[in-house]
């Protein structure tokens, strides 16, 4: 028998090699039946019959099929010889048809395509061209016949090359990759050449090609050394710029780089901003510094100057300033309107709150009473109260750009689906180098390993098959339930759910991953297994069928590809095999809140992130992986807030205890008990407490909603406003004297009269500050600022009237000598009747005063915050304008795991989608035009801008370009493909007819072939169709059907007027904010460019817009808008602050002025610092900025008001006296009641927290304690306001009164007792007149 075998080789061999090769002959002509060496092929394998014999002449309708199939070879009718029969012309077309449908887009290369087939199968020249290599016996319906398995066929090298020129940028709009990466095999679109273009066409083992053809491409200098009688094929092959023979049109830009427009690239981004070559805002910073240095000194030297040319024997006396210092006595006409004005205002103020104090005082239980109720009433808002924790709804405004397009999107759309990711690493294990017998040698990581895969596929199984009993469906729900399913949207199974992650290249079957059998190539045999399989499916993973012996599919278990960027990320060019990642994604729908299926979708990630945490604490796994659920970031900012509250409460544990007992007397040891206020301390911070609580309650009550932030930050404000107001009026009262025949309540009327007007300013200035900043668009800070403001307007009401009683109750106890906790002890010793300094204020008056006061101090003060402000100026145009969302989780949080394997591992960014709205009619031909990017489509068109855009990715931002519907349906649409069809008869008679009916039900196709090559529907067919496409399940007959890909992309009213549409398309790689902003703008800017082209076809409405879409549009946009609205905001905050100070103050403009300057000074410093440290600017940043506004007002407000109604005679005295008296209490009131708080909060795990609350916060305390301790003090002492004459004047008068009061009294006194001593000079001695005349002139002197 073996010898029968051989013998039969021999004599093929013979037969094969003696057959001659001249024009005119066949080798091969007709079909034998099925190829017995291939199964599981995707089409019937047909082969021809070996028949070497004369082109055959064609006629009737042989010739019309052969004119039809290859065009290129038509010699007219009866003139047209062929080597190919009529079944050899419907095998090919149909073998045709399925590569046309992904190279139809560019109809010269669909045309060279078959150009090349044709010449092998039917060329009248066959012989010359091919060589037969292998041929077998084949028995079909009873004849046995010789059968062509193998031929060589010769191409000129030049013609090849052209060819395949012409297909290599054809694209596949549904993916946006190239058409040629699902054939080349394992090179894909990268590596793939001419040679291996054809290596993969003529390979069996593809599932497409019915035998082998080994194609030899034969350079111009090497057709010499061909066998006798072989010449390589070189007709002409068309550029894709050319238009074909047959009126194909040229190919269109996006699939042909000939074809393109020189297209200018976009602007590159503009540089620093410079001056004379240097950085601008540092010699901006450096000249500003230099005037204001030089206008300083200046001043000092004009100063010194005028000093020095008045008369030394001048009486009038002079401060350092050239101030004139009055020693005799004003008169009324010295007294301007603007001291009159002072005056008036501070007496007015001081009565009315003389006449308040004295009324809550003298009734404290009432008022308390009264106040308790009023507070009840707010806070029983608290019962309606929404807290807000989604961060769209907290960052984006409803009416924002972004907002809008979001819901607009949404509403259209859905929202975008839910994402539980791993990225899962295992960095200890080695790689390997595989030897493949398709491939050659390829580098696998060591993560990239069978066993891994096949635990990964077991991790996957698990979470797939998670089930739980919902209440909200009343049943077990499971994935199928809440999975986005592409393919299989209505009714799900578990195998519809879209779960991307490498296993999916074996259909997640372990059988599959261990499949391995033995397969030869050029006569090698080796075994091929599941690696040769991956390298083929990560370069193609479209194919239904990799060329090894394996035969399986690429295709994941639910239907669509797996691209291999979402299958495994670190790796460098295409290398995906030596990845250093594997990704594992499950894709959820996103239903809205309100629906009962968000709640169930919650609930599984639950369940899926209790399955991870499981699976990562097992010791056994061997993976180092990070994971994250959509529920995942909301969950942990939540749970760092629950974790930091007891860091919250011991920071106000902090505050509240110094309170009480910075505010105690403690005169003696024995008194110690009496004279401490604990219980006003907490008083004052159950006023803080209740203000914030009443604010809340109002704002419930009508329906704004509160967030963590106010939660946060409003009562450490308010608790600084409130515990300065506290210090200065507490302190005021302890350094006060009852006057004699003075009743308590009357005292403390008095001292309310003297202290509250600064307190009304501070709290007036703050409360206007916050409602001016609720102009803000942002909800987050708009909600901050209302709630501030009426909890500071509310602490201010409250402390003017139950803090003063509160203070009426102790103050009558401490009189009564009763201890503060045990109110019914008593103590012996009394209180003493003289003013309690205390250790600030002394300390503050003798030594810290006087030093910062020194002419020598003050000039170097002057000068370190002129440097620091330029210093600042400075560096606020370099602070970084963002939030990284990492910086929103706590240390040790798993999700700062998963941000950084993220943006190491991830080789492709978010989709971004460009949407289109109303008003553009798609199913015209200019509408279709204008969007479409194949033959015939505009070169400025939608989806060719997006494609310009991609050529510049550092710029753009723009990656991968888009899909387009649009083509993908005219491709659907035409007739070279087997995708549109209509049943000829049956109940559906002219419908739609799916690809993978039989040919005999479904004869007629959808359109005819276009004359041009231009395939348009009509206005009716666009109609018609276009339901269809979207429905139609993509497969290997045709896979341009739209579900899927595109069923959720188009959406249409009732009358089938396209109303939104979305093509997608995927961002660069984006790390950090300012990337995902700078992304966000280009994008704007690119849909901007393709709105203003689209508008201009005939029929668009002129509001039509396209919009590009994000999921993190709306927090990335409000960094397009925060600099100038932050500066919008602090200006609204400035303004109060100046004009409040004016009109309580009697419209004292310099004292405004100067207030404004200092706080202005202390927000540059502040964001100055802000680079410095690292901390960036952004909403929380803004809020806390404009609280530093507030801080700001409690340093220098009371500083100012003091300076402002001192009547020291000189600058510097009047700036001693404000710094010593109201520097005290404000350094113990708001700096010492701050600092202890914020330095807890060092400690807090939240990183925003402690960035922005612990940093900022200490940055705006330290930064306000020195520029209202420090600087204002010295900048009042040089250039505050003038002596008030008419307070002067005043306190003259009152002295003057006082004096009368004394002589008259002390007359009566001498009258009685010299009439005592006439009636008993024995017991009293005389009183002199020398003596009396001497009291009275001491008492003049003294006045």
């Amino acid at each position: 028998m073996a010898r029968v075998a051989t013998l039969y080789t021999l004599l093929c061999y013979l037969v094969l090699t003696e057959a001659q090769h001249e024009p005119g002959k066949c080798l091969f002509y007709d079909e034998c039946g099925t190829n017995p060496t291939l199964n599981g092929t995707l089409i019937k394998p047909v082969v021809p019959c070996l028949n070497h014999s004369p082109a055959r002449r064609l006629s009737g309708e042989h010739y019309r099929k052969f004119k039809q199939v290859c065009p290129m070879l038509d010699q007219g009718e009866n003139n047209t010889y062929a080597c190919c029969s009529i079944t050899q012309l419907i095998s090919l077309e149909t073998s045709l048809t399925l590569s046309k449908a992904v190279l139809i887009r560019c109809p010269s290369c669909s045309y060279n395509f078959a150009h090349v087939h044709c010449i092998n199968t039917c060329s009248p020249d066959q012989s010359q061209y091919v060589n037969v290599t292998r041929v077998m016996n084949i028995t079909n319906m009873g004849v046995t016949r010789e059968a062509v398995v193998a031929y060589q066929s010769y191409l000129s090298s030049r013609f090849a090359q052209n060819a395949f020129q012409s297909c290599k940028n054809v694209r596949i709009p549904a993916t946006g990759g190239y058409a040629i990466s699902t054939m080349c095999g394992r090179y894909g679109a990268k590596l793939c050449t001419a040679q291996r273009w054809y290596d993969f066409q003529g390979d069996s083992s593809n599932g497409l090609a019915p035998l082998d053809i080994d194609f030899e491409l034969i350079s111009d200098g090497a057709a010499g050394s061909l066998p006798n009688g072989l010449i390589p094929y070189n007709g002409t092959a068309l550029k894709c710029n050319q238009e074909t023979p047959t009126g194909g049109k040229a190919c269109s830009c996006q699939d042909c780089e000939e074809a393109c427009p020189v297209v200018p690239g976009p602007e590159e981004p503009p540089g620093p901003f410079k001056l004379f070559g240097v950085d601008g805002f540092l010699l901006i910073s450096i000249v500003m510094l230099c005037l204001l240095i030089f206008a300083f000194i200046l001043y000092m030297c004009v100063s010194c100057y005028v000093n020095s040319k008045k008369p030394k024997t001048q009486k009038k006396k002079k401060d350092l300033n050239s101030n004139d210092v009055t020693q005799r006595p004003i008169h009324p006409s010295e007294v301007t309107c603007t001291d009159k004005n002072s005056l008036a205002a501070q007496a007015f103020l001081s009565s009315i709150f003389q006449t308040w104090g004295k009324l809550m005082a003298t009734y404290p239980l009432t008022v308390l009473l009264i106040s308790a109720i009023a507070v009840a009433a707010f806070a029983t808002g608290l019962m309606h109260i929404e807290l807000t924790t989604d961060p769209v709804e907290l960052w984006s405004a409803p009416n924002s750009r972004a907002r809008q397009e979001k819901d607009f999107h949404d509403s259209n759309f859905g929202p975008f689906f839910r994402t539980n990711q791993l990225i899962l690493t295992a960095p200890q294990r080695k790689g390997h180098v595989y030897d493949s017998l398709l491939f050659g040698l390829q580098n696998f990581s060591g993560i990239v390993s069978k066993d891994l895969i096949t635990e990964l596929l077991e991790l996957q199984t698990r979470i797939r098959d998670i089930k739980f009993f919902s209440k909200d469906l009343n049943r077990t729900a499971s994935l199928k339930d809440v999975c986005f399913a592409p393919l299989n949207p209505t009714n799900p199974q578990t195998t519809d759910c879209a779960v991307n992650s490498l296993p999916q290249y074996f259909q997640n079957s372990v059988d599959n991953i261990n499949a391995k059998v033995n397969m030869t190539e050029l006569g090698v045999t080796k075994e091929v297994d599941w690696r040769d399989h991956l390298i083929y499916c990560v370069n193609s993973p479209l194919s239904f069928k990799d060329i090894t012996d394996l035969g399986m599919s690429c295709m994941a278990d639910y239907g669509a590809p797996v691209f291999p960027f979402l299958a495994v990320g670190g790796y460098n060019s295409d290398d995906y095999t030596n990845a250093e990642a594997l990704i594992l994604t499950f894709s959820l729908n996103n239903f809205p809140r309100t629906d009962p299926r968000f709640k169930v979708a919650m609930q599984w990630e639950t369940e899926f992130l209790k399955i991870v945490q499981e699976y990562q604490k097992n010791p056994q796994t061997n993976f180092t992986f990070a994971y994250m659920a959509e529920r995942s970031l909301e969950d942990e900012i939540n749970r760092t807030t629950a974790e930091d509250i007891p860091i919250f409460m011991i920071s106000y544990a902090v505050i509240f205890v110094y309170i009480a007992v910075a505010l105690g007397e403690y005169s003696s040891c024995k008194r110690l008990l009496v004279d401490s206020k604990f219980l006003v301390g907490l008083g004052g911070i159950l006023v803080v407490g209740c203000s914030v609580l009443a604010s809340m309650g109002f704002y419930s009550w009508i329906g704004i909603p509160s967030s963590l932030v106010i939660l946060q930050v409003v009562p450490f404000l308010v608790l600084a406003v409130g515990a300065d107001n506290i210090f200065i009026f507490v302190l005021e009262y302890q350094r006060d004297v009852r006057r004699p025949g003075e009743k308590r309540e009357e005292q403390i009327g008095r001292v309310l009269g003297s202290v509250a007007p600064s307190m009304l300013l501070c709290s007036l200035s703050e409360s206007i500050c916050f409602f001016l900043g609720a102009l803000s668009t942002m909800p987050a800070v708009k909600s901050f600022a209302l709630y501030a403001a009426l909890a500071v307007l509310m602490d201010f009401v409250l402390q003017m009237t139950s803090f003063v009683a509160l203070l009426s109750l102790d103050a009558r106890r401490q009189d009564s000598n009763r201890c503060e906790l045990l109110c019914c002890a008593t103590v012996s010793t009394r209180r003493p009747n003289k003013p309690n300094e205390g250790f600030l204020l002394p300390f503050m008056r003798k030594f810290y005063a006087p030093v910062l006061l020194h002419s020598f101090t003050r000039v170097i003060v002057m000068l370190l915050f002129i440097f620091m402000f330029c210093a600042s100026l400075f560096l606020m145009f370099k602070v970084t304008v963002g939030l990284d969302q990492e910086l929103a989780m706590p240390k040790g949080s798993y999700m700062l795991t998963y941000f950084e394997y993220l943006y190491k591992y991830f080789e492709v960014g978010v989709p971004v989608y460009f949407v289109t709205k109303k008003g553009f009619n798609f199913n015209t031909v200019q509408g279709m035009n204008a969007v479409c990017s194949s033959v015939g489509c505009d070169q400025f068109s939608l989806t060719q801008k997006i494609q310009y855009a991609t050529e510049y990715p550092e710029l753009s931002y723009i990656g991968i370009p888009s899909n387009s519907w649009v083509d993908d349906f005219i491709d659907w649409l035409n007739p070279g493909s087997k995708c549109c069809r209509l049943y000829a008869f049956g109940p559906n008679q002219g419908k739609f007819c799916p690809a993978n009916e039989s040919a005999l039900r479904c004869p007629f196709k959808c359109m005819k072939t276009p004359s041009d090559g231009v395939l348009r529907p009509s206005v009716e067919q666009f109609h018609n169709f276009l339901p269809d496409f979207l429905g139609n399940r993509p497969d290997l007959q045709c896979p341009k059907g739209g579900l899927g890909a595109y069923d959720t992309a188009v959406v249409r009213d009732e009358s089938g007027e396209i109303i939104a549409s979305r093509f997608m398309a995927y961002h660069t790689p984006l790390t950090n904010s300012q990337e995902f902003t700078a992304a966000l703008l280009k994008a704007r800017e690119l849909a901007h460019n393709i709105t203003m082209g689209m508008r201009q076809v005939p029929g668009t409405s002129p509001d039509f817009e396209v919009f590009p879409y994000t999921v993190t549009n709306v927090f990335y946009e409000q960094y397009l808008t925060i600099v100038p609205e932050g500066l919008f905001n602090i200006s609204l905050c400035l303004l109060p602050t100046f004009v409040v100070c004016c009109l309580l103050l009697g419209l004292d403009l310099s004292s405004g002025l100067l207030n404004l300057i200092t706080i202005v000074m202390i927000v540059v410093d502040t964001v100055g610092v802000m680079t410095l440290w690292g901390i960036d600017y952004n909403a929380v940043a803004l809020i806390n900025l404009v609280t530093a506004v507030g801080i700001s007002v409690e340093f220098v407000s009371h500083m100012t008001r003091s300076f402002a109604l001192s009547t020291k005679l000189t600058h510097v005295e009047r700036a001693k006296e404000a710094t010593a008296n109201m520097g005290s209490a404000v350094f113990a009131g708001v700096a010492m009641t701050n600092l202890p708080g914020i330095l807890v909060l060092a400690f807090a795990k939240a990183q925003l927290i402690q960035i922005f609350f612990f940093r900022l916060n200490l940055v705006i305390t330290l930064l306000g304690m020195a520029h209202g301790l420090v600087f204002l003090p010295v900048l009042l002492s040089y250039f505050g306001p003038g002596l008030n004459k008419a307070v002067l004047l005043q306190q003259q008068r009152a002295k003057a009164k006082e004096m009368k009061m004394t002589n008259h009294m002390r007359q009566v006194y001498d009258n009685i007792s010299f009439e005592d001593s006439e009636t008993k000079p024995e017991q009293n001695g005389s009183s002199s007149p020398c003596q009396t005349t001497a009291n009275h002139q001491e008492q003049t002197d003294h006045f």
